[in-house]
């Protein structure tokens, strides 16, 4: 978390340069294929957890 309070990211753009053809922030935090790929992930371990 930044001093504000607001949540940021774990990358660093500068360091990035001219390794990476692309860097894209992603403002808005998780978007909904990062939560359900996250959901499907808890219910796999679950499942084999359970066996």
């Amino acid at each position: 978390r930044m001093a504000d309070a607001n949540l940021c990211g774990d990358g660093d753009f500068a360091a990035g340069d001219g390794m990476a053809s692309a860097i894209t922030p992603g403002p808005g935090g998780g978007g909904p294929m990062t939560i359900a790929m996250l959901v499907n992930n808890c219910g796999i371990s679950w499942m084999r957890k359970r066996a």
